[in-house]
């Protein structure tokens, strides 16, 4: 009789007071062995009942014991994979906890399940990993973070451990990295311009609050000096009063999270050192994950990230500002996956589903109706060898709104941030600039700039073949503010902050280089307000 030793342990156990929190260890038992253990553990609870043992603690750790086997499969090991045979009722993404014949305990996550065969990534590396001594046991649960509004202001590595000598986090919640669905059709369309400090994302790139838009980069660049420029400068605009502008500057309710895969100790010094120095560490997640660290682990540090930022944004009601970088290493890392399990490659050797999981970090980007919080995204990526239809930058630009390309021929000429216009956009610009969120004029003086930069670099191409003297006087305009743009406007000092109006206040300074009837882009009533060197700003 199945029920007869149910009823009674169960009726036993909720009898004892002290011990009625323990009727949910009873979550712990797996759905597939819950028909072979039930009789059997219960039988032992009325046998130690029965016998008074004097610390039913005790059985109850048998009990789980029991439930939660470990199993000795291991059949093989590739890479970061390991495999095991004979498992009973493995799960998708299952987190296991695998301990060494040293007894260290690493965790890892199943990644495929094929009858009694289970294929687990193991993100601290496969190093001493046997098939005699290591045991592996599945918990039935996916990884989970713990997340807190303490997190500001601390540093971790890249699976979410502390490790700037601070005290542990008191966790407010445990989320699973992979992030809650989000309905379509509770998004918020992404407005509201975010503040970088640099005219040349500001003023022709606006970021707008809820949009994912990567920096394109390449090896040898300033990649990692504008990422923290940007963490030090960014916020939210501030105006005063709608058609008027004001200074804009920092929120107290705007937060960033960092998270860097596969970067050396230099670098991390540099963003450690960079945020402790200028005070904005106090708003600052920093997640590392070192070139020395298992490559395994970049696959779950953007997620981690992104899950605090989530929380961050949609508990805490924060602007939070997501910095990934480098989503390279991440794709390598993704590659070095695929080729263990012997998937058949796509591109270059990426898997063919790399879009579709390189989407899952960038989708997490954005706003929800009803909640004041937002996550903006800002992946950076090398090219390798300045490639820009490498799959993983070209893949990035099909998902997100738009990228910002750091040019190489800028760099080589002295000029920070070696930040090119023209192959750069914004998708959603539109919707944070104008009147009541930066300026009237800002749409029409970024589409100026454009216009006249394309054309100055034409005139400079055609200076190379025919000669300055067969150049037109109106030629020699756009030669004239092709200098002085790069000079002036694209160069910027890299502890250098202006706000939005001072960038629109420089553009306007170049743009009176022409005559009012070269400015096409710019309506009649705005060239009045604005054009006027005497016209108040």
């Amino acid at each position: 009789m199945f029920w007869v030793p149910f009823v009674l342990g169960v009726s036993l156990i909720l009898t004892f007071e002290s011990h009625v929190w323990k009727v949910k260890l009873f979550c712990l038992i797996r759905a597939d062995v819950v028909c072979h253990t039930v009789i059997l553990c219960h039988t032992v609870i009325l046998c130690c009942l029965c016998f008074r043992l004097p610390n039913i603690d005790n059985v109850y750790q048998l009990i789980i014991c029991f439930i939660c086997a470990e199993y000795r499969t291991v059949s093989g090991v590739a890479g970061p994979l390991v495999i095991l045979d004979k498992v009973k009722g493995p799960k998708y993404q299952e987190i296991v906890n695998i301990r060494l014949g040293d007894g260290t305990t690493r965790r890892g996550q199943v990644l495929e399940v094929d009858g009694e065969k289970a294929v687990v990534q193991v993100f601290e590396g496969t190093s001493g990993i046997d098939n005699k001594y290591t045991t592996v046991q599945f918990t039935g649960e996916v990884l989970k973070t713990p997340v807190s509004l303490d997190m500001l202001g601390r540093i971790f590595n890249g699976s979410g451990k502390p490790i700037d000598n601070g005290p542990p986090i008191l966790p407010e919640a445990y989320l699973d990295i992979s992030g809650s669905s989000i309905n379509p059709s509770e998004r918020t369309y992404p407005e509201e311009m975010i503040q970088t400090g640099i005219s040349t994302i500001d003023v022709m790139n606006s970021i707008a609050r809820g949009q994912k838009i990567p920096l394109f980069s390449a090896a040898g660049l300033p990649h990692n000096e504008i990422a923290a420029q940007i963490c030090r400068q960014a916020g939210l605009v501030k105006t005063l009063e709608k058609g008027k502008h004001a200074e804009g500057g920092e929120d107290d309710n705007f937060a960033i999270v960092f998270a860097a895969m596969g970067v050396n100790m230099e670098t991390a010094q540099f963003f450690k050192r960079d945020f402790e120095e200028n005070g904005s560490m106090e708003r600052v997640t920093l997640f590392l994950n070192l070139a020395n660290d298992p490559t395994i682990e970049r696959i779950i540090t953007p997620r981690i990230a992104l899950t605090t930022a989530e929380y961050l944004a949609y508990e805490c009601g924060k602007h939070v500002l997501v910095i990934l970088t480098d989503m390279s290493s991440y794709a390598d890392a993704l590659r070095e996956v695929s080729a263990a399990r012997e998937e058949v490659p796509g591109r270059r050797g990426y898997p063919g589903y790399m879009y579709t999981d390189l989407a899952t970090i960038y989708e997490r980007a954005g706003r929800i109706e009803g909640r004041t919080g937002s996550i903006t995204q800002i992946p950076i990526l090398t090219m390798p060898n300045d490639d820009i239809t490498h799959p993983t930058p070209d893949l990035t630009g099909y998902i997100t709104e738009g990228q910002i390309y750091i040019d190489r021929q800028l760099h080589n000429r002295q000029i920070y941030p070696p930040i090119n216009v023209l192959p750069s956009l914004s998708r959603l610009m539109k919707s944070a600039i104008g009147e009541g969120m930066t300026r009237r004029d800002h749409s029409d003086v970024s589409n100026q700039l454009y216009a006249n930069y394309a054309i100055g670099k034409d005139v400079q191409a055609m200076k190379a073949v025919v000669g300055e003297e067969a150049l037109s006087s109106e030629d020699l305009l756009y030669l004239e503010f092709l200098d002085k743009f790069e000079r002036k406007f694209v160069t910027q000092g890299a502890y250098d902050t202006r706000n939005i109006f001072q960038s629109l206040d420089l553009a306007w300074t170049l743009l009176r280089i022409f005559p009012r009837e070269l400015l096409h882009r710019i309506p009649a009533k705005t060239l009045d307000q604005y054009y006027s060197r005497d016209a108040a700003h």
